[in-house]
């Protein structure tokens, strides 16, 4: 077998503080999520608060390792953790591809960058909103 990929987990949720232990659940889901695929978890970083903001520590973090080497893949439980400004979010994506770290979503499965930058139209800017077919 090949040698297994490094991952990093990013989990976010939008609230100001985590009362409910959501953000430990994203991270048991993500966690299960590298075992089903085979990936060995290497680091992790979260974040609390909106989307829409790029500058938030957790996401600093992801940066900073991905310039570092120090993972493969980046799993996020779907495209809206990272941020819900696609215009934003997508040249984040682009840089990590260049850095050769693939992204995956339980929801959403291996993240494209070309299919996801295809797929918005003109005036789109809002992550996880109507698909048009």
């Amino acid at each position: 077998m090949n040698t297994q990929k490094r991952a990093w987990i990013y989990t976010r949720i939008d609230a100001p503080e985590d009362t409910h232990g959501v953000l430990k659940g994203q991270e048991k889901e993500l966690m299960d999520y590298a075992e089903r695929l085979g990936f060995s978890v290497v680091g992790g970083s979260s974040d609390l608060g909106g989307g829409v903001n790029m500058e938030r520590p957790g996401l600093f973090r992801v940066t900073a390792a991905a310039e570092q080497n120090r993972f493969d893949v980046l799993l996020v439980r779907s495209l809206s953790r990272l941020g819900r400004d696609a215009e934003r979010v997508i040249p984040m994506l682009k840089e990590l591809e260049r850095r050769g770290v693939e992204v995956y979503s339980p929801l959403e499965g291996k993240i494209n960058t070309e299919l996801l930058s295809g797929a918005l139209s003109p005036g789109a800017s809002e992550m996880g909103g109507h698909h048009h077919a």
